[in-house]
């Protein structure tokens, strides 16, 4: 048997068994297992030690902690919830104000969690309801916290750019930084569409009643300082480490030590948020290394057979495409994966084979982890079958149907695909802010 078909076959296999149910980090390493041992002998039981060793060495590894720490202590402190209150004093007199506001809630909570399903969660629990409760169209709500949720893996610090850069081998500042640019437009993107289409169609989003908007000068101020808050905590952790003075873990720590004194200070370190945060950090940093420690092992297998090459050669040679249809193939691959795989399972199962071939065909690793994460959440938001579609349907209220979540994301995938688009076109979009930075 080929090199070729051995690559395909394990690729096949793995499939097989992420349709059958198995967890990813079980199917992944497995088939690497196994295969190892199949063509290398008992010599092959190698690389998924030396893999075990290369994670247990990783040091940058302890930044996914730091960060995981970091938002679930803000999220379980209901900082959140001050920030949205904030946002509900200053937009209520502007039509559709309360979701351009839930943007900018999303956008904060994206610099200070870096999950998406984190931001999902806040948004559902705290904006959801009382945009309903103002008389809001519920299929522009869902859409709002829905597209809002997907910066959480783009604005840094992103966890999922930190498994990119660890599994790709790229420096995490400099994807951090690339992520920032892009993430702000996107955001932009949605608040010019919700402004546009709720001046055309005020009903969608009612300004607040005259007795709400109220709000003696004083007690503004008093809510906009809530903003300050996790900006601060962003500053104390991103400057240190742009200026070049704290290493990545360093400012992890930072990060991680002031949100703990921030929810000290506020009154609301209680011992059931602190073990609740400990607990789901402990769990999804496990969960990650996992991942990491298949992806490292599969990929060691699939770099010995020579795949990469080989895939080159099939899609340049033999079938005459050029670097930019390939690329486009390789995206629109994402969107398939996305209908029954997450972000980080999408990530561990492409990264051997399209890591390497995007450094083949001669593209930016840098700019490729921005298309990936945009792409990966637009696989999470479209039907039939978006992983984040039936997330919001477990969150939302009974009268919110499936169907509305469908009609309501549409128009968000949309503006997505533009910026991946636009993207794509002027690459210094992103690779910009990160090479002004680097050359000092």
């Amino acid at each position: 048997m080929s090199y070729e078909m051995i690559a395909l076959f394990m690729f096949a296999s793995m499939m097989l068994m992420l349709f059958t149910g198995q967890r990813v980090f079980g199917a992944i390493g497995a088939v690497a297992a196994i295969a190892a041992l199949a063509l290398w002998g008992t010599g092959g039981s190698d690389i998924p030690f030396a893999s075990a060793m290369k994670l247990l060495k990783w040091y940058p590894l302890l930044t996914l902690t730091m960060f995981i720490f970091m938002g679930y202590l803000l999220s379980e402190s209901r900082i959140a919830d001050d920030l949205y209150q904030m946002f509900h004093v200053w937009m209520g007199s502007v039509s559709g104000g309360l979701a351009i506001g839930t943007i900018g809630l999303m956008v904060l909570i994206s610099a200070m969690n870096g999950l998406s399903v984190a931001g999902m969660a806040i948004g559902a629990t705290i904006a959801l309801p009382e945009l309903l409760r103002r008389n809001y169209d519920k299929r522009m709500v869902t859409g709002v916290i829905q597209a809002g949720s997907s910066l959480g893996i783009l604005v840094p610090p992103s966890v999922v750019l930190v498994l990119y850069a660890m599994i790709a081998r790229q420096p995490v500042g400099q994807l951090w930084l690339a992520g920032v640019v892009p993430g702000l437009m996107m955001a932009a993107l949605f608040i010019g569409y919700i402004f546009i289409r709720c001046r055309i169609q005020p009903e969608l989003g009612p300004v607040l009643p005259k007795e709400d908007r109220d709000i003696p000068l004083a007690e503004k101020l008093r809510l906009l300082r809530a903003a300050l808050l996790p900006i601060g905590i962003f500053a104390a952790m991103m400057v240190p480490f742009v200026n070049g003075w704290t290493s990545l873990v360093e400012s992890s720590a930072i990060g991680a030590m002031t949100a703990f004194l921030a929810a000290v200070l506020k009154g609301r370190m209680t011992r059931a948020v602190f073990e609740t945060s400990v607990r789901q950090t402990l769990g999804i940093s496990c969960m990650f290394m996992w991942i990491i420690l298949a992806a490292l092992g599969f990929g060691a297998v699939f770099d010995g057979l020579g795949a990469v090459r080989a895939i080159d050669n099939l899609f340049t040679e033999q079938l005459g495409l050029n670097p930019w249809m390939i690329l486009i193939l390789m995206q629109l691959s994402f969107i398939l994966m996305g209908t029954f795989l997450d972000d980080t399972a999408m990530l561990v199962i492409v990264a051997p084979l399209y890591v390497p071939l995007v450094r083949e065909l001669g593209f930016d690793l840098i700019w490729y982890g921005v298309l990936y994460t945009i792409t990966t959440q637009i696989a999470y938001m479209t039907p039939p079958f978006g992983y984040n579609l039936f997330l919001m349907r477990a969150m939302a209220p009974p009268e919110v149907t499936l169907r509305d979540i469908y009609g309501s994301i549409l128009p968000f995938v949309f503006v997505m695909v533009l910026a991946l688009a636009v993207i794509m076109m002027f690459p210094q979009i992103a690779l910009w802010l990160p090479e002004t930075v680097y050359a000092k």
